[in-house]
């Protein structure tokens, strides 16, 4: 629908405390009106991601049903699984599942096995997008889009999720108060309740500011729960946190790898980005950033995976280059106690080659 002009009408209270109140202000009315003027004009525009922007109380939620009313209205899911991802459609593979998880920027093995009224709100929106854009089956709104995550979340959240959004296909319509995610979001079109102003938007993500600087072993303690293995870090690695507008978001730790040929290879220990801070890369260039450090005092740089979306990562990285494709490594001898985890499992290894030009 284009555009649109319609009243919207609500009877007002007789009660003695409500006409007590109209006699006080002067506003003696049985019924209290507005009047909207609305145009989207999209109705020939090919677009994945819309806007519907402005204060409380301009009318969003009521401009979002009147417009789009073939639109699903998100107002929520019933979540009651031991792990919130068994509250998925039983039609959906935990492997579909995951992948759209980490797509929306919420790639956390050990909380997707939590009742979904444990995780944060951040993980929670995350979650209820991936849910949506996998079982919708028709285009959507979301009203009070990240009204209730923190700000810093809410943006990079927004890039991650848009993202997923775009590639899937689908069409949705973000209904906030919040102006700060608009670029982060990169819709399509913006439609500005405050003034009622539509425009077509072609916004590039902010750039990221990050820092990173060097930890203490007691810091390991914000991350391990994050970690998708274990909680143990060794004490003898090279720590490091990287924080963006003064907040840790991400772990990376380095120890040396006794390699019986190559005598100045370095091994990532530990790589962990907090859950609501994923999807947006900021785990691939931390990490790039250490490995480049070492590899710029001469050595060299390696990386052993089991993450089935961490290989996949890595293998389009072209900084890195795998040396080892996903299999399992060679059972130790029978009573060798120092024997690696990574032997029961499937892992691939990678080495760190820097930028490649030309």
């Amino acid at each position: 629908m284009p555009s649109s002009k319609f009243v919207i009408e609500s009877e007002t209270s007789g009660t003695f405390r409500a006409n007590k109140i109209k006699s006080m202000f002067d506003c003696d009315m049985d019924v209290v009106t507005k009047t909207f003027d609305v145009s989207i004009p999209i109705e020939d525009v090919d677009w994945n991601i819309g806007l519907i922007v402005g204060a409380s109380g301009t009318g969003k939620t009521t401009i979002a049903k009147r417009m789009f009313q073939d639109y699903e209205l998100f107002s929520g899911y019933e979540w009651s699984g031991d792990s919130f991802v068994d509250d998925f459609s039983e039609m959906l593979t935990a492997k579909q599942i995951t992948e759209a998880l980490s797509k929306v920027g919420f790639s956390s093995p050990p909380d997707w096995l939590k009742p979904f009224g444990v995780l944060s709100n951040g993980q929670k929106m995350r979650a209820e997008l991936a849910r949506l854009i996998l079982e919708a089956d028709k285009p959507f709104i979301y009203d009070e889009f990240t009204s209730v995550v923190d700000r810093l979340v809410a943006r990079l959240g927004s890039s991650a999720i848009q993202k997923f959004i775009r590639k899937q296909g689908r069409k949705f319509v973000a209904v906030s108060c919040h102006y700060d995610i608009e670029e982060w979001l990169e819709p399509d079109w913006v439609f500005n309740c405050d003034d009622m102003q539509f425009s077509r938007r072609c916004l590039r993500r902010p750039e990221i500011r990050a820092t990173i600087r060097k930890a203490k072993q007691r810091e390991w303690a914000e991350f391990m729960e994050h970690h998708y293995l274990t909680h143990s870090h060794n004490n003898a690695a090279h720590k490091y946190i990287c924080e963006i507008d003064g907040r840790s978001v991400a772990w990376c730790s380095v120890i040396h790898f006794p390699h019986p040929i190559v005598k100045d290879m370095k091994r990532i220990h530990r790589i962990v980005v907090k859950p609501d801070y994923q999807g947006i890369g900021v785990g691939a260039a931390f990490m790039d950033a250490i490995a480049d450090s070492y590899k710029q005092k001469g050595y060299r740089m390696s990386l052993v995976t089991s993450s089935p979306a961490f290989v996949l990562g890595l293998q389009k990285n072209p900084t890195w280059a795998m040396t080892r494709k996903p299999s399992r490594l060679a059972q130790p001898k029978t009573g060798d106690l120092k024997a690696s985890a990574s032997s029961a499992r499937l892992t691939a290894s990678f080495e760190y080659v820097g930028a490649r030009h030309g």
